[in-house]
């Protein structure tokens, strides 16, 4: 059997044997006839990303969950793919041509594009090629783009399907508009965050009266785009001016004063300006008072020349300007600070303005209500379920979803114009020229419709488009609904929400059976991850230092299901040393499997005693708790039952007993060797089975060098429970021999005693199964724990000077005499008996004063009452140890 290497270079052997992998098509997507099966779709990337600890975890989730099911058997299916990223990739190209002087309107449309093309082949596949550096097992060969030919195409069959069922609109509406992309937004890509502003409070005179309006906002430079001041019909302050015209300062056009229930007579001054093109709400009171829309800003969020004084300068300019000049009229009454939410793009942070503009629209609410009911009856589960709430909420009051982007870089929206504007949507240019002429009764020019799809609207096919629809595939047959999507609790309205939706209105289908949400990683102190903060590391980097195994155990091991992730390197090194013990107890077996072939063991020839009855039993319940967490999605808690079994059971326990059976060189120790050797081949065989969903480098590694047949790990069978060898009763037998090596170790660490040093120990116990035990594992039990004599049984007498423990019914002593400076250590444990009395002194204090106690909180009397409990136990030990010298 061929050794491992002494040292472990996870760099080594990750790029070896993924290229192995990859070349070998062993992540291929295979379809099998009579055999269930698990499919996942990857949360496609943007072109524009690159790998971070997200995704990271993300992927590693997903990873752990397809090579479960493929080792299980099924016919699996990962998908991966890449999002075209509209407004994001669109502003790294215009940068780019930026730097060279390059406009893109000194391109126009077409050559743009192009440019764009040659930047995505570019750059677009640095992420994917990231995504191979974890191990990330993706079907290569069915990497989707949301701008490729078939999902293209996926693309224009729904939005005409949705359009024909009057689910798609055009219309004129107030929309969230970013100057810097220069695009509308949907109501969920605005991110909301409280900022300190000012609330001016302004004169608005009465026409032909020596009256004034109060008026109060919050963005004055928006006052040049007034139409009409509102008050609450039965505000007495206001009642005789409803109907007078006001004098707007500064532009001294005159506007009316209208009342509406809508205004709110205890809010600020009670009346109300309105703004139609610059507020969605007065945009709504415009519309029914039928109030002009003046517009004041450009595209590009600079006042319009229809200004003089203020055109061309940006909104914030602008403002500073109006508010002077407000002041050195005497318009300006007072300034108040004001604390209130700002909303921001989503892509580029830059602060979003409302801006009415003619925009295509999703009816959202017929949609909705399939999308609640799959949720609310159970055919989509999702994890954890606390995330359901927010799901309901959203979609309960869910607006119409603006689908169209006013970018370039996109899926154009298939709908071209005739010479009067009629307007016909189709799947290609082709249908549409002979729509035209069935309509006009002759060849006409079409102009297609300049805006593009939002990019979450493509997205939300992926489960489907991803697999060949609209034509019917066999993947589609075999795969859809997908089985399982694993994504971030940030993307659930942007993405999740939409693919329900859409997949169950062209699908007549669930776009997938479970919705896994987990959650965000954070740095230590909490802080979402960014550049800007500097507290995001190069996932890469860490890679080439901790290796890809220790990173993926490491936040799986720790990322509790659906909660946050405080992230340190300092969680990593617990993957790297787990990492470097598992190779360094594989390398122990193979050394000592010279000689040895399990398919020439004979069985009944072997000699199992109760430690490899145990090892099995912890095997078997160790697989089962791995089978049920992985299914019930609980990573974290599948990872800590392989870590416990492997690192502790095996390593620590079993690998040490083994070394009593095959360092015996007595003719009669040859048959509990070859059963030494064949439980250490079995479990460490079946252990890195267990452990190759979570680190799949290390355990293929190791497995080729032990295998017996097989071209990789990943397509071994993953171990299956085998009830019969699960023994409560043998579990618990050794269970006693653990406490009595750990009380015996314990003894030696608290008096000093080196752990290499052989003891004499003396055991009472009447118990009849554990004398029974000692006697059976003498051996075992003298070799780990290093005992020179063990004396056992019911009447055997209490040695004078000895260090104690109880275990199970036993009372276990080690003989100190001579060991030990008797003086000494009394005198040592003598003064820390005065230091712990002291201690406890003042907590029992603390706890017996009734004005403390009346006043603490629940938990500081309980923190109090946890350290007494430490204090007393610490004390109760010293006693009895300095008993023992006396």
């Amino acid at each position: 059997m061929e050794e491992l290497n002494k040292t472990y270079s996870p760099k080594e052997i990750e790029s070896k044997w993924y290229k192995i992998w990859e070349d070998s098509k062993y992540f291929a997507g295979k379809i099998e006839e009579g055999k269930e099966s698990y499919s996942i779709v990857i949360p496609p990337p943007n072109i524009t990303g690159i790998l971070h600890m997200g995704h990271i975890l993300d992927n590693s989730i997903q990873d752990t969950l397809i090579r479960y099911k493929r080792m299980c058997g099924l016919n699996t299916l990962w998908v991966p793919g890449c999002d075209h990223a509209g407004i994001a990739t669109q502003n790294k190209v215009e940068r780019m041509l930026a730097e060279q002087g390059i406009k893109k309107e000194d391109l126009g449309r077409e050559k743009f594009l192009e440019e764009t093309w040659k930047w995505k082949e570019k750059y677009g596949g640095i992420i994917t090629n990231q995504l191979r550096k974890i191990g990330a097992s993706l079907d290569w060969d069915r990497e989707r783009f949301t701008m490729d030919e078939g999902l293209s195409k996926a693309v224009r069959k729904i939005f005409v399907d949705l359009y024909n069922d009057g689910l798609i609109y055009q219309g004129e509406y107030m929309v969230n508009w970013c100057p810097r992309c220069g695009t509308a937004l949907a109501d969920d890509e605005v991110d909301h965050a409280e900022k300190d502003g000012n609330l001016w409070h302004l004169k608005y005179p009465v026409k032909d009266l020596d009256e004034y309006i109060i008026i109060a906002t919050s963005r004055p430079e928006t006052m040049l785009a007034d139409v009409a001041v509102a008050v609450h019909p039965e505000d007495e302050r206001y009642k005789h001016l409803v109907g007078k015209k006001l004098i707007l300062p500064l532009v001294g056009r005159e506007i009316p004063v209208i009342a509406d229930e809508y205004v709110e007579m205890e809010f600020g001054t009670g009346a109300l300006k309105i703004t139609p093109a610059h507020d969605p709400n007065d945009f709504n009171l415009g519309k029914k008072y039928d109030l002009p829309i003046i517009n004041m800003l450009t595209p590009e969020g600079n006042v319009v020349d229809d200004y003089p004084r203020y055109a061309g300068m940006d909104r914030f300019e602008a403002r500073k300007a109006i508010v002077k000049e407000l002041e050195e009229n005497g318009v300006l009454v007072k300034v108040e600070s004001l604390k209130h939410n700002v909303g921001h793009c989503y892509r580029c942070s830059t602060v979003v303005e409302p801006r009415v503009s003619k925009q295509w629209f999703v009816k959202m609410e017929p949609l909705a209500k399939k999308a609640l009911e799959v949720v609310r009856n159970g055919e989509i589960k999702i994890i954890p379920k606390r995330m359901e709430k927010i799901y309901f909420n959203w979609l309960e009051n869910i607006r119409d979803w603006c689908i169209s982007r006013q970018l370039w870089w996109g899926h154009r929206i298939p709908a071209w114009y005739g010479p009067d504007n009629h307007m016909f949507v189709a799947m290609t240019e082709e249908e549409a020229y002979v729509q035209a002429k069935a309509h006009y009764g002759k060849d006409v020019k079409l102009v297609q419709e300049e805006d593009v799809l939002d990019t979450w609207f493509s997205s939300a096919l992926w489960p489907f488009s991803t697999m060949g629809w609209p034509e019917k595939t066999k993947e589609l047959e075999t795969f859809y609904p997908t089985s399982t999507l694993v994504t971030g609790a940030d993307i659930i309205f942007f993405w999740v929400a939409r693919m329900i939706m859409f997949g169950l209105y062209e699908m007549k289908e669930i776009p997938f059976k479970n919705v896994f949400f987990h959650g965000i990683v954070r740095d230590e102190i909490g802080r979402k991850m960014s550049k800007s903060l500097g507290n995001s590391p190069d996932p890469l980097n860490l890679i080439e230092e901790y290796g890809a195994d220790a990173i993926r155990f490491s936040m799986l091991y720790n990322t509790s299901q659906g909660q946050d992730v405080h992230f340190s390197e300092k969680l990593l090194e617990m993957g790297r040393n787990f990492g470097n013990k598992i190779w360094n107890v594989a390398r122990f077996v193979i050394m000592n499997l010279e000689g040895f072939y399990v398919k020439s063991v004979n069985k009944d020839e072997l000699r199992f005693e109760l430690v490899d009855e145990w090892i099995f039993s912890k095997l078997n319940e160790t697989t089962k708790e791995v089978h049920d967490c992985l299914d019930k999605f609980l990573l974290d808690d599948a990872a800590k039952a392989v870590y416990e079994f492997l690192r502790g059971d095996f390593c620590d326990w079993y690998v040490e007993l083994a070394k009593v059976r095959l360092y015996n060189n007595e003719e009669s120790g040859k048959k509990s060797k070859t059963t030494a050797q064949y439980v250490l081949w079995t479990v460490l065989e079946a252990g890195l089975k267990l452990l190759h969903p979570f680190m799949p480098f290390i355990t293929e590694e190791i497995w080729q060098k032990i295998k017996v047949e097989g071209e990789t790990i990943m397509l071994s069978q993953f171990p299956v429970v085998d009830e019969a060898q699960i023994k409560p009763e043998v579990v618990n037998s050794f269970k006693y021999i653990q406490g009595v090596i750990s009380s015996l170790r314990n003894i030696k660490a608290e008096m000093g005693i080196s752990p290499a040093k052989e003891v004499k120990v003396v055991i009472k116990t009447s118990d009849e199964n554990e004398l029974k035990t000692l006697e059976d594992n003498y051996l075992f039990i003298t070799k780990l724990a290093k005992i020179e004599e063990m004396t056992y049984g019911k009447d055997v007498t209490k040695p004078e000077q000895s260090g104690f423990r109880v275990t199970g019914n036993s009372e276990v002593y080690m003989i100190l005499t001579g060991l030990l400076n008797v003086e000494a250590e009394i005198k040592k444990i003598t003064e820390q008996i005065e230091k712990v009395q002291k201690d406890l002194d003042k907590v029992n204090a603390k706890l017996a004063d009734e004005r403390f106690t009346s006043k603490a909180p629940a938990h500081i009397l309980e923190r109090e009452r946890r350290i007494q409990k430490e204090y007393q136990d610490k004390m109760d030990k010293l006693t009895e140890n300095l008993k023992n010298f006396q």
